[in-house]
């Protein structure tokens, strides 16, 4: 079989061209357990006999909810697919209100979680989803049905022909996966990928990231349930390439050093975190010995691919690989040869220092939509540079629209919006898939994204954040009037607030406390702290990522006339945050200096 054309060929293609004894790796413990290719296509087998057995048909869909990758989350997700069932993955941090909505919007019939806390939080909705026929689990946990059960169901291989014939029936065009992103609106959206959506931006990637002999390890850590991460695991698969799945974020350094990668994917909030762990380290040193390292790090900081800062620079670089660089490379596991960026654009002096590091960081761009990837930089022929990313794939069309929207059109665009065609027909107009985001393709093809069309943004770690929504949630408060959360690209929302100052004001009497003025009630330590209780409890109801981790007082009333608003009484957020540029500094900057 050379043709892929269904995500569950992944693995049998790569038993047949690149069979690895470890194809998937996790750690129980303290101890790696590999996953050969074969065991991963046998296991696969039996989940999807097994669920054939408890009656699962064409078209049904299994949520699939784990805190961390791992080899199980794989195998669920080929048997699934090999039953013309539909694999819907779930991030692991979101509200209980949030699983809810999930669970019954997509009908999922069955559930399968990773751990105690996940199947807790699904357990105190478990009355509100009369779908939901039964929850397993990856991790044993009392009173819960193991995974392993579907998978003993399975052991007995005499329904493997009626497999094998439910698998030949499946096209390319058959929804494969529904993927829930956050809209604006507060509801999650489910985006329809189709085997040819996914398989389609594979095949056109694998153009971009090539792996030669011995670039064969991987170590994977960002969420799975996104389709970034899935996308690239696929890809692994289609390269043979060994995929280490890392214990949780916080353990990523001691990972990579116990499995020395040559290839992860990260966000810019992993590399931003990596380059200040080492700035750290080099601040310590002291005398000739610092003197070099920060010299080394002007250097990285003024890299340009391709040698275009001629002879001289080149000859430097040599000398900060050698002497500095290489020891960068040695705590990141001694083979990291490449970063694949994503889902957050990454500052500029990043890319350049890694790239001078000989970690180089191919920067890409897509959306959920998009299966994700649009455009990805490639280090060869040219295909890299600093600042954009990259250029569009081979087979996917990008037009930039009269208003500077950029417009994508190929196979890997989504086939809709679950059960939601208004919104489907908002974003699919003209045969092309609008994204919602600002951009310029350069005269040498090279895609930059320049804005966001709408409000919501990204944290550097690649989370969408809807400010509208967490806004209005704390308008509710009586003691905060105007709200308006910032952290475009950032590690964290914060939020600048205008408080109700006639109600402070009133409060402040109350509690015996002399406010004179606004620029008073806005230095207050006390009125600081009972916003603080304010922020706290509507936190609650919003993911952790989503949640407002700093905020700053401002001392003025917004209005039209100051200019903080519009006549229609909407933020004017450029010239807001402009204005409070120094609280701004004061949230994100402090501590750096």
């Amino acid at each position: 079989m050379n043709t892929i054309t269904r995500l569950f060929d992944f693995p049998y293609y790569q038993l047949e061209k690149h069979p690895l004894s470890d194809a998937l790796v996790t750690k129980y413990g303290e101890k790696w357990v590999k996953t050969s290719t074969q065991e991963y296509i046998d296991k696969s087998n039996a989940l999807s006999r097994g669920l054939l057995r408890m009656g699962v048909k064409k078209n049904d869909r299994i949520a699939v909810i784990s805190s961390s990758n791992r080899t199980e989350w794989h195998i669920v997700d080929i048997g699934v697919l090999q039953t013309g069932a539909q694999n819907v993955p779930v991030y692991p941090t979101i509200s209980e209100e949030d699983y809810e909505y999930i669970l019954n919007h997509s009908e999922a019939i069955y559930c399968i979680v990773s751990d105690q806390e996940l199947y807790d939080k699904i357990m105190s909705i478990r009355g509100n989803l009369p779908k939901l026929k039964e929850i397993y689990s990856f991790n044993d946990i009392s009173g819960c049905k193991s995974w392993n059960e579907i998978l003993e169901l399975g052991k007995d291989t005499s329904n493997q022909g009626e497999l094998d014939s439910i698998k030949d029936s499946i096209t390319e065009n058959e929804l494969a996966t529904v993927i829930y992103t956050s809209g604006t609106t507060g509801r999650p959206k489910g985006v329809m990928l189709s085997h040819k959506n996914i398989v389609s931006d594979v095949l056109m990637s694998a153009e971009r990231v090539p792996f030669g002999e011995g670039q064969t390890r991987a170590l994977s850590f960002l969420p799975i349930c996104h389709i970034y991460e899935r996308m690239i695991l696929y890809l692994y698969q289609y390269y043979g390439v060994s995929t280490y799945f890392a214990e949780s974020i916080e353990k990523v350094s001691d990972n990579i050093k116990e499995t020395k990668p040559f290839v992860i994917t990260a966000v810019p909030r992993l590399l931003e975190k990596v380059y200040d762990k080492i700035i750290a380290k080099g601040s310590e040193l002291t005398g000739i010995k610092r003197k070099l390292f920060f010299w080394a790090v002007e250097v990285g900081l003024e890299y340009e691919p391709y040698g275009a800062n001629g002879v001289w620079y080149g000859f430097k670089l040599s000398i900060a690989r050698k002497l500095i660089f290489s020891k960068w490379k040695e705590g990141l596991g001694g083979n990291l040869g490449l970063m694949v960026s994503g889902s957050a654009a990454i500052q500029p002096r990043l890319a350049r220092i890694f790239a001078a590091a000989g970690i180089p960081v191919m920067e890409g761009y897509g959306l959920t939509e998009t299966s994700p990837v649009i455009s990805v930089n490639d280090e060869r022929n040219g295909g890299f540079r600093i600042g954009t990313v990259g250029r569009p794939l081979k087979g996917v069309e990008v037009k930039i629209a009269e208003d500077g929207e950029i417009l994508c059109k190929g196979p890997n665009v989504m086939m809709g919006y679950l059960n939601d065609q208004e919104k489907t027909d908002e974003v699919l107009k003209d045969g092309y898939f609008h994204t919602g985001d600002i951009g310029i393709i350069d005269s040498d093809g090279f895609l930059k994204i320049t804005d966001r069309k709408k409000e919501m943004f990204k944290t550097s770690g690649g989370k969408y954040i809807a400010p509208q929504l967490i806004e209005n949630a704390m308008k509710q408060s009586r003691f905060i009037e105007q709200i308006m959360v910032i952290g475009d690209g950032e590690k964290m929302p914060a939020a600048f607030i205008q408080p109700d100052f006639e109600f402070v004001k009133q409060w402040a009497s109350r509690k015996g406390l002399n406010l004179a003025d606004n620029k008073a009630i806005a230095e207050s330590k006390e009125v600081k702290e009972r916003m603080q209780e304010e922020v706290e409890s509507v936190n609650k109801r919003f993911g952790h990522w989503e949640q407002v981790k700093k905020f700053e007082i401002t001392p003025d009333v917004w209005s039209v006339d100051g200019g903080e608003m519009t006549p229609t009484l909407k933020l004017k957020r450029k010239a807001i945050k402009e204005k409070y540029q120094k609280l701004y500094d004061k949230i994100y900057r402090e501590g750096e200096k």
